[in-house]
């Protein structure tokens, strides 16, 4: 999966990607209520300007991002200084209020996310096919405290429609995510041209720590 989305990168194919921040976060991060200089998980994060906005309204990030070449077209938005550095598994850069972990979302573990209070899934889930995303929403129980809250943005599509990025109905981000989080239903997009829709959701962790 991670040579697939390395490939995609390379050349070029990420449609996924928005050229603004995503008008969702904008309109429901506000209302999750977490407060200012919270630091914000983001896994699976690409070169999303959803952490610029994040870490302009005064979260700082940190982006978990399996291609180095996601990692270098968001650092080269900007001119502001990058620091590098390594740890365990990981090649860090920092830039501002921006830590860019490149490496394998799955090796990061609960003592690297200590700092962690939030959480923000745009395009992660949906990027997984079926077999990965129990291991994605446990995985994400385990990193992140009870009472942290976060903002999920699922996509679902007709049938025999192929991914990435993949179809999650709401019906399974309900199974995958209940047993250990509360989940609130937020609104439900218009189709798309391909007749996709979006499911935003609020999640909050239940107590306590895996």
């Amino acid at each position: 999966m991670s040579d697939q989305w390395r490939k995609r990168w390379q050349e070029g194919r990420i449609g996924f990607h928005l050229q603004q921040a995503h008008p969702a976060l904008l309109r429901h991060w506000v209302s999750l209520g977490v407060a200012k200089g919270t630091k914000v998980l983001v896994p699976l994060c690409g070169k999303s300007l959803d952490m610029r906005w994040l870490a302009d309204e005064g979260y700082p990030v940190l982006g978990i991002e399996f291609a180095p070449e996601a990692i270098e077209q968001f650092l080269a938005q900007r001119s502001t200084s990058v620091s590098r550095y390594r740890q365990a598994d990981f090649t860090i850069s920092r830039q501002g209020s921006v830590e860019l972990w490149c490496g394998d979302f799955f090796h990061l573990h609960i003592q690297q996310a200590a700092e962690i209070g939030a959480f923000y899934d745009r395009a992660s889930l949906i990027a997984l096919p079926p077999a990965t995303r129990q291991r994605y929403a446990f995985h994400l129980a385990q990193l992140v405290p009870p009472g942290a809250k976060g903002l999920l943005i699922s996509l679902s599509h007709p049938e025999g429609s192929a991914g990435p990025p993949y179809s999650v109905p709401n019906s399974e981000i309900e199974s995958l995510f209940t047993p250990n989080f509360i989940l609130t239903f937020l609104e439900q997009g218009s189709p798309d041209e391909r007749g996709r829709t979006e499911s935003v959701w609020a999640l909050e962790r239940r107590g306590p720590r895996l």
